[in-house]
C-alpha cells in the first residue's frame, strides 16, 4: 500500500469501519441465515469489501449505481441504512424494497442505488441507458456499473459496451473478477482473460488493480471516475478479487481447492488496510477497539429492527404489481 499516503486519520478510519461494517453484516446474514431467519438466496461479498468501499467513496450523491445480487456491500458503502438492508433480507415491509425483493434486490431510490440485479449481466444495458439519458438530460451525473466477470462473458455485456462506446455515454463500468462465476473458473469461460482488454476492444479506455487492495482500488477509481466525468465517455476497471465464502448459501463449493482459499486468505483487504494504518500511525489499538463495539452495536440494532419489522398484509399483495396500482 504505497499509495495515496496522504489519506487524513479520520478518513482512514472511517474507510476501515465501512471494511468492517460490510464483514460483520454479512457474518450475521450468514448467521440468521441458517436460523431460517433470511430465506431464499443470500450471495456474499467478504472477501471483496475493497472494491465497494474503494469505488464509492469516489462518487456524488447524485451518481446512479447498479448491482449484481452481490449486492449488501454496495448499499451499505452507498449508505443504505442496514436496518432498511436487514429489514429486506427477513422479508419485511420496512425493507429498503418493501420486503418485496430480499436479498438480491435491495433498491433505495434516495440513494440512486438502482439494485440489486438476479439476472447475470441483465443490468449492464440499463447502466448504458440510464447514462445515456442524464447525457440527453445533461445532469452532470454518471452511471456506476457492477458486474462479476461471469457477466463479461454474457452477450449483454458486448453489447452495453458497443452502445457506451457509440453513444460516448458518462458509465463506469466495474468488473468484480472473483475468477470464480458460481462455480465456473474464469479460465474455462474465457478465451481472454486479460478483462480489462475487452473494453479496450471497443474503443473504451480500460485498466486493471488489485481488487484486495483498497487504497490502490481508490487510486484507480479516482482516476476512472474523473475520466468519466470530465470526458462524458465510458470507461472499463476491472479489480480482480476472491470471494472467501461460497457462490451462495446452498453452494457445495466443490470446483476450487480449500488451500487456493485459504492463501487468497492471506491478502484479506481489511487486515491489510488495518495494519497499514497502525504502522502509519492513522490509527491506534484504542480506536480499534472503540470501532468494533460500535459495529457490534450497529449490527445488533440493525437485527432488531428487522426481528421488529411487520409482515405485509394480504391485501396488500396486489399492490406494485401493475404501475396504476402502485400508489400507496
Amino acid at each position: 500500500m504505497e499509495n495515496q499516503k496522504n489519506i487524513e486519520p479520520q478518513k482512514a478510519a472511517d474507510l476501515l469501519y465501512q471494511m468492517l461494517l460490510m464483514r460483520k453484516f454479512e457474518e450475521k446474514s450468514a448467521e440468521l441465515y441458517t436460523k431460517e431467519k433470511i430465506r431464499g438466496f443470500l450471495h456474499l461479498y467478504i472477501g471483496e469489501e475493497a472494491v465497494a468501499t474503494g469505488v464509492i467513496q469516489t462518487l456524488k450523491p447524485e451518481d446512479y449505481i447498479l448491482g449484481t445480487y452481490r449486492e449488501h456491500a454496495h448499499a451499505l458503502a452507498r449508505g443504505v441504512d442496514a436496518g432498511a438492508i436487514m429489514a429486506e433480507m427477513y422479508g419485511k415491509q420496512e425493507g429498503c424494497s418493501r420486503g418485496r425483493g430480499g436479498s438480491m434486490h435491495l433498491f433505495d431510490k434516495e440513494k440512486n442505488f438502482f439494485g440489486g440485479n438476479a439476472i447475470v449481466s441483465g443490468h449492464l444495458p440499463m447502466a448504458t441507458g440510464m447514462a445515456l439519458a442524464s447525457k440527453k438530460l445533461k445532469k452532470g451525473n454518471i452511471t456506476v456499473c457492477f458486474f462479476g466477470e461471469g457477466a463479461a462473458a454474457e452477450g449483454e455485456f458486448h453489447e452495453a459496451l458497443n452502445l457506451a462506446s457509440l453513444w460516448k455515454v458518462p458509465v463506469l463500468f466495474v468488473c468484480e473478477n472473483n475468477l470464480y462465476a458460481m462455480g465456473t473458473a474464469l479460465r474455462y469461460s474465457h478465451s481472454m482473460q486479460e478483462l480489462e482488454k475487452k473494453g479496450q476492444a471497443y474503443g473504451i479506455e480500460s485498466a486493471a488493480v488489485d481488487g484486495m487492495d483498497l487504497l490502490r482500488v481508490m487510486e484507480a477509481a479516482t482516476k476512472a471516475v474523473d475520466l468519466v466525468r470530465s470526458t462524458g465517455n465510458p470507461y472499463l476497471l476491472v479489480c480482480n478479487t476472491y470471494r472467501f465464502r461460497a457462490h451462495s448459501m446452498f453452494d457445495a463449493e466443490l470446483y476450487r481447492d480449500k488451500a487456493e482459499v485459504e492463501e487468497w486468505k492471506k491478502r484479506d483487504p481489511i487486515p491489510q488496510f488495518r495494519e497499514y494504518l497502525l504502522k502509519e500511525n492513522l490509527i491506534n489499538e484504542e480506536q480499534i477497539g472503540e470501532m468494533e463495539e460500535r459495529l457490534k452495536q450497529e449490527i445488533q440494532k440493525a437485527v432488531d429492527f428487522a426481528e421488529a419489522g411487520t409482515w405485509e398484509p394480504e391485501e396488500d399483495l396486489g399492490k406494485f404489481v401493475y404501475t396504476q396500482n402502485s400508489a400507496s
